[in-house]
């Protein structure tokens, strides 16, 4: 049986997208502090460009990303 996990999620998906598909992942996004999940910019900015925004570096982004693909894993099945 293959174990590879297929990401649901990636850092070059815009925020809106994501957030219309994974409503529950609004606020762990906003936790991180990107807080734009219902405005504007999020409907064209990526979820890499959010979080590098405020400040969060590549390394940071790519964990972030694990625990919110973690988190629809569990929460979907």
């Amino acid at each position: 049986m293959d174990n590879i996990v297929e990401n649901k999620i990636t850092k070059d998906m815009i925020i809106a997208e994501i957030v219309e598909r994974f409503p529950y992942l609004a606020e762990y996004i906003m936790d991180y502090g990107v807080h734009c999940v219902g405005c504007g910019v999020a409907s064209f900015e990526t979820l890499e460009e959010g979080f590098m925004g405020h400040g969060l570096t590549s390394e940071e982004i790519d964990i972030i990303l694990e625990e919110l693909n973690k988190i629809i894993r569990e929460t979907e099945g």
